[in-house]
């Protein structure tokens, strides 16, 4: 039997990391996945040795040494090419269950909305890196700009986080309308971390039960 395919996205500071931690633990013992299968979390960018190398070049960078828009999204791209040829579908054909912190969504939201990139451009690269293959739940931790930029304060920005106000605000936009294209299930990510986990596993039981 094919495992699951589910994905947790949103803007930084929704909670995703502190998610999937829960949910890490809380999936194996729900009783929703089947006896033998394995949980896999895993991560865009850098869910693979490749990945990780990848990362390092995204998010790390100098503003001097930093890719131009188009470069970044290729390499995006051939992250999740990697992903999912090397990590993702092996682990569904073997029967286990894969939950990664973002997915191709991520993409479109901030390098589509966000940069402005040629939207059907980031659909074909989509479709060559995943060649296909698409989650069988996403779960959008749904966070208003302003709680999302206050909960960041203080902490270290990537090159990303530090684009500006305006940057995240096109890219909070973009997540909003890939939410509702795609059919993703939202989560109003402003309760406490207990309410918020009791709605993804609400959600969970909803879909696998």
């Amino acid at each position: 039997m094919r495992g699951r395919f589910i994905v947790l996205d949103g803007l930084d500071g929704c909670g995703k990391s502190t998610q999937m931690q829960h949910l890490s633990h809380w999936l194996p013992a729900s009783g929703l996945m089947p006896p033998g299968a394995r949980l896999i979390g895993t991560r865009e960018p850098g869910g693979t040795e490749l990945g990780r190398a990848v990362r390092e070049l995204l998010l790390q960078t100098s503003r001097e040494r930093a890719p131009a828009p188009t470069a970044e999204l290729l390499l995006y791209a051939a992250d999740r090419a990697q992903h999912v040829e090397t990590l993702i579908r092996p682990a569904l054909e073997r029967g286990d269950w894969v939950l990664s912190d973002r997915f191709s969504g991520s993409t479109m939201a901030y390098q589509g909305y966000g940069r402005g990139l040629d939207r059907r451009l980031i659909e074909q690269l989509e479709a060559i890196a995943t060649t296909g293959l698409q989650p069988d739940l996403t779960l959008w931790l749904s966070l208003p700009l302003a709680q999302s930029i206050q909960r960041r304060e203080g902490s270290r920005q990537d090159r990303i986080e530090a684009e500006g106000q305006a940057f995240l605000g096109r890219v909070a936009d973009g997540f909003a309308a890939v939410a509702r294209q795609r059919g993703w299930s939202a989560v109003a990510a402003d309760g406490t971390v207990e309410q918020v986990s009791r709605s993804l596993e609400q959600l969970l039981q909803d879909r696998f039960g």
